[in-house]
């Protein structure tokens, strides 16, 4: 379903150079590595918020970089994008922000009430009650309902993709729970693929089929979540073990709270 072919971008320095990464149709796979190896820059690749300085990205048999205009919105209709920290637009309403979700030519189309059944059916899913925060600002909200209404509007436009930036990010254990086993549900229940961000190791590999590792720029790792558990790589071994033990400082950090 998306095929990262060879993928450079620096800033003022290298930060991804050469990233091969394959994810098959219908599975959830998750991307992991330490802070500033590239991760979110790969992810905004996929819908072109960021371009590469060399290479492309397929999804679906689209080229994103070299099919133009027209293809890039053809992608991007078929992908949802969850953002980290939710990023909601502070002066729109909780029914205004989800309809963002809805491509703009079929949101031109669609009666005003149609777009707010498509919005109330979303909000739902993510278990927000539609009538309690339709009308809501984003300053009205929770951490971890705002972090539902983006999913809301990931999904509203009925994507076969959906791409995870840190959705668990800011997020105490709980809700974490929470907001896992909710991206595990959507993934069943919408039968799409799945690409996930994300700084919590245990999570990922207990939610996805596979997993891949990014290190340097490069994909260091990428396999199932039991063959990354038992890799003897050290690079590997050194972050499993960081993250481990990282995880268990904030339980009980939380515990003390």
């Amino acid at each position: 379903m998306i095929d990262y072919i060879n993928i450079h971008k620096a800033f003022d320095l290298p930060v991804l150079s050469g990233v091969d990464m394959h994810v098959e149709t219908g599975e959830m796979f998750a991307l992991f590595g330490p802070s500033g190896t590239g991760k979110s820059v790969l992810l905004k690749t996929t819908i072109a918020l960021i371009t590469p300085d060399l290479g492309d990205v397929v999804v679906d048999g689209l080229s994103v970089f070299r099919g133009g205009d027209d293809t890039l919105q053809k992608v991007r209709r078929k992908v949802g994008y969850v953002f980290q920290n939710a990023a909601l637009f502070d002066s729109l309403n909780v029914f205004q922000n989800v309809c963002m979700g809805i491509p703009e030519d079929m949101l031109a189309d669609l009666p005003r009430k149609q777009a707010a059944a498509r919005a109330w059916e979303a909000l739902e899913l993510v278990n927000l009650q539609p009538l309690e925060v339709m009308a809501k600002l984003p300053a009205e909200l929770s951490g971890g309902m705002k972090k539902r209404v983006g999913i809301a509007r990931a999904i509203v436009g009925r994507p076969e993709i959906l791409l995870w930036d840190e959705p668990t990010t800011g997020l105490d254990p709980i809700n974490t729970a929470a907001v896992e086993r909710l991206i595990q549900r959507l993934a069943d229940d919408l039968e799409v693929t799945s690409l996930l961000v994300t700084h919590d190791v245990e999570g990922g590999l207990h939610m996805c089929d596979r997993v891949a590792m990014l290190d340097g720029g490069r994909l260091r790792f990428c396999g199932t979540p039991d063959e990354f558990r038992a890799s003897d790589d050290p690079v590997v071994r050194a972050f499993a073990d960081r993250a481990a033990a990282e995880a268990a400082l904030d339980m009980i950090s939380e515990s003390y709270d």
